[in-house]
């Protein structure tokens, strides 16, 4: 049997992730392992996992619109954002506003998107969404309050997981891959 992303996804949620047209990224700790890098001038770096950011790019060549979305003002989020050529948003103080203004200008209702988060931050636009999705190392106040969790890390394939299952809840999947078998 070849492998599926669904198949550790629940099953009464693959209608709602059928229904995803908006899905929204946490940065630190969701695409990130979280950790914050300092040099001696005070720059921050931090690590991206290039199969989420391949994942990214899958949502919006195949009609799903990703987003990174961050409470911290972020040089290195804006960076990766820039170089995937997806939306990034930094420096967002309410994180839930920052949802609801994305929907209104895409037309959708809070019930198509889908925000995975790990903290505290993320809690409000977590409790909003359609899909509610945390990386399996999330805080477990989050983590227990979520739709589901991935079995993957934050910065470790969790965002990635993540698109995989809205790609094949919405049989767009096997389009992506063929467009690498050439």
């Amino acid at each position: 049997m070849p492998w599926s992303p669904l198949a550790h996804f629940p099953a009464e949620l693959h209608a709602v992730a059928g229904g995803i047209r908006l899905a929204c990224f946490d940065v630190d700790g969701t695409l990130t392992d979280g950790r914050l890098y300092y040099d001696h001038a005070g720059n921050e770096s931090k690590a991206f996992y290039v199969q989420d950011g391949l994942g990214l790019k899958l949502l919006q060549k195949h009609g799903i619109h990703p987003v990174l979305i961050t409470a911290r003002n972020s040089l290195s989020a804006q960076r990766r954002g820039a170089d995937l050529g997806i939306d990034t948003q930094i420096a967002v103080g309410d994180k839930l506003a920052s949802v609801r203004a994305l929907c209104a200008q895409h037309g959708i209702g809070l019930e198509q998107v889908a925000f995975m988060g790990d903290d505290l931050p993320d809690f409000a636009p977590l409790r909003a969404v359609g899909l509610a999705v945390a990386p399996a190392n999330a805080h477990p106040l989050v983590a227990e309050r979520v739709h589901w969790r991935t079995r993957a890390e934050g910065g470790r394939g969790a965002a990635r997981e993540l698109c995989d299952v809205l790609l094949a809840a919405q049989d767009k999947l096997d389009a992506a891959v063929a467009g690498f078998a050439r």
